[in-house]
């Protein structure tokens, strides 16, 4: 596996080489100016005025050459649309397939262009965040702020590239017009317009929509998801594939389905655990452990289903649907057993069947690069309404009745519902699900090229659409840090050994820079924070506002529905005002706001403020996870992108870890009184967002 100089390299088009990015020399510039400064033989001012010139220069060039190649193809297709209105008088049969060859022919030196932009884009945005790094500056926020709305700004012309998409339209419409369409007059602007069914037009779209993403909503969806993608995964010059062999969209509908009801299973009980806890003769705050068992046992099964995922997604997948069910099964049973045991066990059995961890690789495995930040987005999407749907169900369940001996009330139906959908949904999977082909993985099934994971996620540091491109592109999400950047060592390829995923937590753990422990703690605090929130809202509104479980249901639904028009307002519009370190900051402040307003203090503790300082905490946490991740994935080391041990598994476990410690501590706290409840579990809240504003401050200048 090389580096990313040897990867650009090899991506050139031999005839085009000189006007590519001279990455390597600007690399070795950024070394000399870091030696230099630290001997204290070169001014920081001289610094910074040298490489902006030197970055100017290489973007200068870049816009040259494109508006050249941008006029010759410009000139091609005029002389053949002279050619089509020639045509248009004198039909033949013959000249115009030759026609339509030839624009397929300048469709294809598009593609070469588009893939010029493409990898100098790419560039361009690791020596910005390379310099960043390597001399302790935010030299990109400079730089791009006083480039991207100048007058003459050249990366206005690379990152807008309106000529480039009205090539693509010329191409695209002649090709249409050429079409056999049986006597229709319709445009390819016309709304009923029969699709276009041209190779290379799709492969002109695919790689134009790479360039010019600006559906930032889902870019921030997709963060939450922690999908991690080689950062040398750089597109190729030649034609590309539309289609992936390894896809099958049934196959992905039943992994986000899967998504969707482990979320559903979770959230079911949370408005009727304290009842279910008091009808089997516990105390109701054993709500807590109630809840909490999926998370306990998560943090085991989080492990084993991502390294059964090397070998299969098709066996893990129906293992848990197997383990779900009956987990289920037993959690019904537990009430006409009157067995608080049976329920526990239950419960633990269903955490046991997580499988999020194979719907994660399954996304970043074998779901097409063009489309595999819509299948991240809609994970998470998936995983909201999930989270929002189990609670408004378990509101409908309010009724009582008897089948052979057999309760059915709003304590078991939780139960058997799920069950019954779980056992729909093994139908479904044992019919539909396609277990894509892994012939090239099965001697080594964490081979980097094929056990990436993707993280599409935003660099706010630049202005709205245009500077998304550089910093924010979905083909360059990954860095190394500073104590394994293995572009720094001098040479264009690193040790293998510095490449591989690793095989072990330890050495995982051995991985963790200060920053990225920094962002495990958030994330940890943040989760911590919500189940708090979310586990003992039965119980609290019970003892204080005698809410009924329907109530509960309401308010916890409301909450989950909150999920996805925060994530569009942040995502489309504070992601591109803001940095995301900006943002971290700011909702880490906010929600320790929210559990400030959360405690029971002197005056009476009411509706509106338990309603509004629950939400004020939602909402912050859900803003802060997508931040985090987006984070966390650029100050991780690449190692943890693949392989079982991988970055994704590593926030599942500090997450699913935090649920564990919540749902103990609402235990614990419950045997000092339902009076004391609130109060003593809201202070390791409050202790542990401390405690991670102070670390964020400490390592703020190394979040880029």
């Amino acid at each position: 596996m090389v580096s990313f100089g040897k990867k650009l390299k090899q991506r050139q088009i031999e005839e085009w080489q000189g006007s590519y990015i001279d990455y390597k020399l600007m690399k070795k510039r950024v070394k000399e100016y870091s030696h230099l400064i630290q001997l204290g033989n070169l001014d920081r001012r001289h610094v910074l005025k040298d490489f902006s010139r030197m970055l100017d220069d290489q973007i200068e060039k870049i816009v040259l050459f494109m508006l050249q190649q941008q006029g010759i193809l410009a000139r091609r297709i005029s002389d053949l649309g002279e050619q089509q209105e020639k045509l248009q008088q004198q039909p033949d049969i013959s000249q115009i397939t030759r026609l339509r060859e030839a624009y397929r022919a300048a469709g294809q030196d598009l593609l070469k262009l588009l893939y010029f932009v493409e990898i100098n884009a790419i560039g361009l945005r690791k020596i910005l965040k390379k310099f960043d790094k390597r001399l302790g500056y935010s030299f990109t926020d400079y730089y791009i702020k006083t480039r991207a709305n100048h007058p003459y700004s050249q990366l206005q012309q690379v990152f807008k590239h309106v000529g480039l998409g009205a090539v693509v339209g010329a191409i695209s419409r002649n090709l249409y017009e050429l079409q056999d369409r049986q006597g229709s007059y319709l445009s390819i602007y016309d709304e009923t317009a029969p699709p276009l069914e041209e190779p290379v037009v799709k492969l002109m779209e695919a790689a134009v929509s790479r360039l010019t993403y600006s559906t930032s909503f889902l870019k921030f969806l997709a963060q939450h998801a922690l999908i991690l993608q080689n950062e040398l995964e750089l597109p190729s010059p030649v034609e590309e594939q539309v289609e992936n062999e390894r896809y099958h969209f049934v196959s992905l509908l039943l992994n986000l389905v899967n998504t969707f009801l482990y979320m559903v299973n979770s959230y079911i009980v949370v408005p009727t655990a304290d009842d279910y806890s008091t009808s089997l003769g516990a105390a109701a705050t054993v709500c807590g452990i109630v809840i909490g068992a999926m998370a306990v046992a998560q943090v085991f099964s989080s492990v084993y289903f991502s390294a059964w995922s090397n070998k299969s997604y098709f066996r893990p997948l129906v293992f848990s649907t197997i383990v779900l069910f009956l987990g289920n099964i037993m959690y019904a049973l537990a009430f006409d057993l009157n067995s608080i045991t049976v329920l526990l066990l239950g419960r633990l059995l269903c955490g046991f069947g997580s499988a999020r961890a194979v719907n994660r690789r399954y996304i970043s495995d074998c779901v097409p690069l063009k489309i595999r930040m819509q299948a991240s987005a809609s994970f998470v999407s998936a995983s909201a309404l999930g989270m929002a749907c189990g609670p408004a169900l378990a509101g409908l369940l309010q009724v009582n009745f008897k089948i052979y001996n057999i309760t059915f009330n709003q304590n078991t139906l939780p139960g058997w519902v799920m069950a019954f959908g779980w056992l729909l949904y093994s139908v479904w999977l044992w019919i539909s699900f396609k277990e894509p082909n892994r012939d090239d993985d099965d001697e080594n099934p964490e081979a980097p090229e094929s056990r990436v994971e993707e993280e599409l996620q935003n660099d706010d540091s630049l202005e709205k659409g245009l500077q998304q491109h550089l910093l924010t592109h979905s083909e360059d999400n990954k860095e190394q840090n500073e104590d394994g950047d293995p572009e720094f060592d001098g040479s264009d390829e690193a040790p293998i050994e510095s490449r591989r995923p690793v095989t072990s937590i330890g050495a995982a753990y051995r991985l963790l820079t200060p920053s990225v422990k920094v962002q495990l703690l958030i994330y940890f605090m943040l989760k911590y924070a919500m189940e708090i929130l979310l586990s003992e809202s039965s119980v609290i509104t019970a003892h204080y506002f005698k809410w009924s479980t329907s109530s509960v249901a309401i308010f916890l639904a409301c909450l989950g529905l909150t999920v996805l028009p925060i994530n569009f307002i942040v995502g489309n519009y504070i992601s591109n005002l803001f940095q995301d370190r900006q943002i971290l900051l700011a909702s880490e402040i906010v929600l320790c706001i929210g559990i400030v307003l959360s405690f029971h203090l002197f005056i009476e503790y009411t509706v509106a403020q338990y309603v509004i300082s629950g939400l004020i905490l939602f909402v912050a946490a859900e803003v802060l996870e997508g931040v985090n991740l987006s984070l966390l994935s650029r100050v991780m080391s690449s190692r943890l992108s693949r392989g079982t041990y991988n970055g994704g598994l590593l926030s599942t476990e500090a997450g699913t870890l935090a649920r564990v410690v919540a749902d103990a501590t609402i235990t614990l706290a419950g045997y000092l009184g339902e009076s004391k409840l609130l109060n003593i579990t809201l202070l390791p809240s409050l202790f542990i967002c401390l405690a991670s504003l102070v670390a964020t401050c400490f390592t703020y200048n190394s979040l880029y």
